[in-house]
Formats: structure tokens, C-alpha cells, sequence
């Protein structure tokens, strides 16, 4: 369960990130109030997969699904620039998050 709480904080911390850009400074109220809701929610699930999840897996999990996902919006919803170095390093990113997981999984199974 903790693994779930996990992923779905890294996938509010993108919506909330998302709404730092469209909330242009806190000046835009819809989106501001979605980015504090956000980024309440996102801290609130960190949190609580943090009570299983050694801290330093978790934060890196966390950051990450966060720094892929909205890298990924930004290329498809906001147009920025992709280039095959962006793309590689974001599947490198990938790949390392997917590697805690598993490293996680055995470190437990060993206790």
C-alpha cells in the first residue's frame, strides 16, 4: 500500500508543478488554489508511504515520478524543446526509479 501512496504522490507532485507555471506567480486564483491543494495532497501521501519506505528511496521515488512526469507535460503540453539527450536521460530516470523499487523489494525480503 505504501508503494501505491508513493506513486500517487509523485503523480500530484506533477499536477501541482504544472500549476506553479499556470498559476504565473500566484497570480491566476484557479490555478493557485489547485496548486496548494495539490501540494498538500502530494506531501500529505508522501508522508504517509515515508512511514514503510526507507526515507531516502522514497524522497528519490518521489522526486523523480515528479521530475519525469512533468519534464513528459512539458515536451506534450507546453511544447518544449525534446531532443534524444532529453529523452535518454528521462529513461535513465526512469530505469533508476525502477531499480530502488526492486532494490527496496530485496532488501526487505532479506530481513
Amino acid at each position: 500500500m505504501a508503494w501505491i501512496l508513493l506513486i500517487m504522490a509523485g503523480l500530484t507532485e506533477i499536477v501541482w508543478a504544472i500549476g506553479l507555471k499556470e498559476a504565473h506567480g500566484f497570480t491566476e486564483l484557479v490555478p493557485s488554489i489547485i496548486t496548494i491543494v495539490f501540494l498538500i495532497v502530494s506531501f500529505f501521501l508522501f508522508a504517509q508511504a515515508m512511514k514503510t519506505i526507507p526515507i531516502g528511496t522514497a524522497y528519490a521515488i518521489f522526486t523523480g515520478i515528479g521530475a519525469a512526469g512533468t519534464a513528459v507535460v512539458g515536451i506534450f503540453w507546453f511544447e518544449e524543446a525534446v531532443s534524444i539527450g532529453k529523452v535518454f536521460f528521462l529513461f535513465v530516470l526512469l530505469f533508476g526509479i525502477i531499480g530502488l523499487k526492486l532494490v527496496d523489494d530485496e532488501e526487505e525480503a532479506n530481513s
